[in-house]
Parts: C-alpha cells; sequence; structure tokens
C-alpha cells in the first residue's frame, strides 16, 4: 500500500507552472532586449561564452529539485507487509439525536455540540474496541461503520450536525432498529449502544425497539443531555416557535431513556455541564465481556522522502557546479583534436 503521510505539501507543486512561465517570460524579455542591439546571430559572435543551453539546462535542474523536495516533504510511504492482529474489545455504536432540539443551549454552547467534544474525547481513550456512528432525527442514518480507525470516527463525529436528517423528529426507536443490524456478525454477546438524546420521542415505539435489542444480546446505555427545566431552541440568530407565537421549549425526558436502558439491563446517566456522562459509561462497559476480533492491517510504513531529499541534493550539488558562461581555459582543451 502507498501513501503519503503529509499529502498537504503536495499542494506546492502548483509552483512549478508558475515559474516556469516566470522562465519562458525572462527568456523572451532577454531575447528582446539582445535584438535592440543588432542581429543575434551576429552578437553570438560577439559574445563567445554566452551559453543558453546552460541557463536552461540549470533551470531544469532547479526545476527537478524542487519537485523531488515537495514530494518528499509529502512524505511517500509504502507498506511493507499484511498481518493480521487479534485485538479484544467489543463494539460500541453511537446513536446521536441530531434533532433541532439539540440545538437548545441549557448546555453551552448547545447540546449537540457539547457531544461532539464529548464523542472525541471518547475516541481518545478507546484502544481495542471498535465503535461506529448514527444520526438520528424523524429518521435514523448511518455515518459511520463499525470500525477500528478512530480517527477516520473522530472526522465523523466533528461533521455531525442537525442538517444531516431532513426530516425532524426523534425516532429513538428507528435508531435502535439500524443499530442493531449494523453490528458484526462475530461481535455476539460483546455489543453495546449508546444512546445521546433529550429523549423526546415523538416517532416510534423505542422501548418495544430495545427490547428486541436486547433479545439478541445488545446492551443499551443512554445520556440524557439537557434540564428539566429545558431552554429555547435556537436555529441561527431566531428561536423556534410554535402556531401561536411561543417559543418552543424543549425539556429533558428522562423517563424513556431510563426504561430503554433498564430494558436491556443498561444504565442510564444524566449530564451536566461539567461532564457528558460518557466517562461514567465507558467504566461500566469495561465490565462487558470482551470479544476477540481479528482484523487485516499494515504492519508499518517505510518512509522514502530521504531517498528524493538526496537526488534533490545531488542534482542542487550539479546545478551549482555548472556556470551560465562558457570557460576560456577548458575551452582551448580539445582532446579529440588530431
Amino acid at each position: 500500500m502507498f501513501r503519503f503521510a503529509s499529502p498537504q505539501f503536495l499542494y506546492l507543486l502548483l509552483l512549478i507552472p508558475i515559474l516556469i512561465s516566470l522562465y519562458v517570460v525572462f527568456i523572451r524579455a532577454r531575447a528582446r532586449r539582445l535584438a535592440r542591439f543588432g542581429n543575434p546571430d551576429t552578437l553570438q559572435q560577439l559574445m563567445p561564452e554566452a551559453s543558453s543551453l546552460r541557463v536552461r539546462n540549470k533551470f531544469i535542474l532547479y526545476l527537478c529539485a524542487l519537485v523531488l523536495i515537495i514530494v518528499g516533504l509529502a512524505r511517500p510511504q509504502f507498506g511493507s507487509k499484511l498481518k493480521k492482529v487479534t485485538r479484544e474489545g467489543i463494539e460500541i455504536m453511537l446513536a446521536v439525536d441530531v434533532s433541532n432540539s439539540m440545538m437548545a443551549q441549557d448546555f453551552e454552547p448547545t447540546r449537540l455540540e457539547r457531544t461532539k467534544f464529548a464523542i472525541g474525547r471518547l475516541l481518545e481513550g478507546l484502544k481495542q474496541d471498535k465503535v461506529g456512528l448514527i444520526v438520528f432525527a424523524g429518521d435514523a442514518y448511518m455515518q459511520l461503520p463499525i470500525t477500528s480507525d478512530y480517527v477516520t470516527a473522530r472526522n465523523f463525529a466533528n461533521q455531525i450536525s442537525t442538517n444531516m436528517v431532513s426530516r425532524q423528529g426523534t425516532a429513538i426507536g428507528a435508531a435502535i432498529d439500524l443499530a442493531t443490524r449494523s453490528f458484526s456478525s462475530d461481535s455476539e454477546g460483546s455489543r453495546v449502544m449508546i444512546i445521546i438524546s433529550d429523549g423526546e420521542n415523538h416517532e416510534d415505539d423505542a422501548v418495544a425497539a430495545a427490547q428486541a435489542a436486547a433479545e439478541q444480546g445488545i446492551k443499551i446505555y443512554t445520556i440524557g443531555i439537557g434540564t428539566p427545566e429545558g431552554a429555547p431552541i435556537a436555529i441561527g440568530n431566531d428561536f423556534i416557535k410554535d402556531e401561536n407565537g411561543e417559543m418552543v421549549v424543549s425539556k429533558l425526558d428522562e423517563k424513556m431513556l431510563e426504561t430503554i436502558a433498564l430494558s436491556t439491563d443498561g444504565a442510564y446517566i444524566r449530564s451536566t455541564n461539567q461532564s457528558l456522562g460518557l466517562e461514567e459509561i465507558i467504566k461500566k462497559i469495561n465490565e462487558t465481556e470482551k470479544k476477540q476480533f481479528t482484523s487485516t492491517v499494515f504492519d508499518e510504513f517505510n518512509e522514502q522522502y530521504q531517498y528524493l531529499i538526496g537526488a534533490a541534493l545531488l542534482l542542487l550539488v550539479i546545478e551549482s557546479l555548472i556556470i551560465s558562461r562558457k570557460n576560456r581555459i577548458l575551452a582551448r582543451f580539445n582532446i579529440f583534436k588530431k
């Protein structure tokens, strides 16, 4: 497998056509200036030491060296070998509420932003477990299938927004059904679901979905984010209002989330402004029976940049040894003259 460890440096290759354009402009301007003094062939005889070929070759060497340096900075790497890695862990499916109610500001800056921050912290602490991500509002959608790639998981978690699901609502049951079908076949007995929501379920029978998940050995942990007093829902600079013109206040529905968790022998935790509750849930999850997972990965990547940098330095040395003008002393020696 081939990859660039720092591909952002490849954007510097855009400098190459710019430098070539500047070189062409310089050569043409130089030719026009010389043409003012007379015929170019005559001037060439008057300036025997001048060499346009040497100037061009020096530029080509410099350009090639620059390309090699830029590609070297991008750190090309080759995966040296594949190996199967056996890990002991569990599969965790995160289901995140992205309905408009998650924009309430009883948690700063909003419930959803606090959730994203907490997920990032959770992923930093995982080592051998697998994780997936589901977003739900009026419908539920798979955001990231089960994976052990925590970097990718963090990137997907950072992109979560209320615009991901067009249909509004809080279909917790649909999220549970989707998560239940999304665990890998070899994870039986080691499956955990974490639902982060304000609990205002208006769409389906979430408890029945949780009971069906429990029959497949899935434990569901729920996190209630919000306050019982609730807060208005801000979309941009405006607050959502009902048909009477009154501001809609989103309140935490703990009863629903508690019932879901208890029906699967899981646990419910209410978030606070100091802690979302994921740390407490992870402690409970670590008591869950671990399962061995086997995955194929590249064992190591070999750096190749040093060869490119070395070749670039060699070209720069050669370029520096080539002078722009012909050497009159060396020109006197003709080793092929009979």
